[in-house]
């Protein structure tokens, strides 16, 4: 009679067994439920539209064993029981959760110290001191390390790139979804994207439910950032220059794919193509946006 152990050893053998087994470079999902929109939306576009860049998911391990499980197998994705068991069968790592940014550090402790290149899914971290300790374990480990919002990776971006970035003077961004502590991120990484980590202050106006931030960047520039959670409101754009304004609604149905391609993108060159002090400033800036003073004044943000 078969018992657990060994059927999970001959499960874990067979896992990396066809992980080693596939093409290209290999991606391991890490989690802490792997039943969750962003693994399902990653890996549509690594098998999908990006399939001839050739990198494979072969392999995933999430916290919630029998539901990452269950994903794993629907999915036809190798299941690991363990990181370090994953290490063994891939090159690069992606920590999802996106909806538990609370849980990014201790999954980042359990894969940077293999040093292996490693994506961070949006929101990086819960607070400012904890996205610093993320990218020390990172650097302790020399582990390349980045992190975005998908909506660093879309149209408006590029509309701007067609005229001149450094002529734009004010931007304002728009934002709804679940909740501010998820979605926030989203057109706080569309406006940092383009106006750069030279912050250097925050006033918000209203709840969090229905949030205004008030931002003041170097040169004079400024940036308003509205956050209205519950809310039919699409994610958009306009930006200012000496000329015109113009305004820019999201094309949502790209940015995913454009995201997972800035990925592998990070992952072929071995190093990050996002600037660390934007995702620092982020963080930054979502803490001032939480504090209670800023509804009184403008917060002063100490330079990255």
């Amino acid at each position: 009679m078969i018992t657990r152990r060994a059927f999970l050893q001959t499960t874990a053998l067979a896992a990396v067994g066809a992980a080693v087994a596939s093409k290209g470079p290999r991606i391991g999902f890490v989690d802490l439920n792997l039943d969750n929109y962003h693994a399902n939306v990653f890996l549509q576009a690594l098998r999908g539209s990006l399939e001839a860049r050739g990198f494979v998911v072969a392999g995933a391990t999430g916290t919630k064993q029998s539901e990452s499980r269950a994903w794993a197998e629907k999915n036809k994705v190798p299941f690991f029981e363990t990181e370090a068991a994953l290490n063994d069968a891939v090159d690069f790592f992606m920590v999802l959760a996106p909806s538990n940014p609370e849980v990014h550090l201790d999954l980042c402790r359990r894969v940077l110290p293999f040093s292996k290149p490693t994506y961070v899914d949006k929101t990086f971290a819960p607070d400012y001191s904890t996205a610093q300790k993320i990218f020390a374990l990172a650097d302790e480990h020399g582990t390349p390390i980045q992190t975005s919002s998908a909506l660093r990776y879309t149209n408006v971006q590029g509309e701007i790139r067609k005229s001149d970035p450094a002529k734009i003077e004010h931007m304002v961004t728009w934002g709804g979804g679940g909740s501010f502590d998820e979605y926030a991120i989203h057109p706080l990484e569309l406006l940092i994207s383009v106006m750069g980590h030279e912050a250097t202050a925050l006033m918000r106006r209203g709840t969090l439910e229905r949030a205004q931030l008030l931002i003041d960047f170097t040169g004079g520039r400024t940036g308003v950032v509205n956050v209205f959670p519950k809310t039919n409101t699409a994610f958009t754009a306009s930006f200012t220059t000496d000329k015109a304004t113009r305004h820019v609604e999201v094309d949502v149905s790209k940015i995913f794919v454009n995201n997972q391609a800035a990925i592998m993108d990070f992952f072929e060159a071995g190093k990050p193509n996002i600037d660390r002090r934007e995702s620092l400033t982020l963080m930054r800036l979502l803490d001032a946006a939480r504090d209670p003073r800023a509804l009184n004044a403008f917060l002063k943000l100490h330079s990255i």
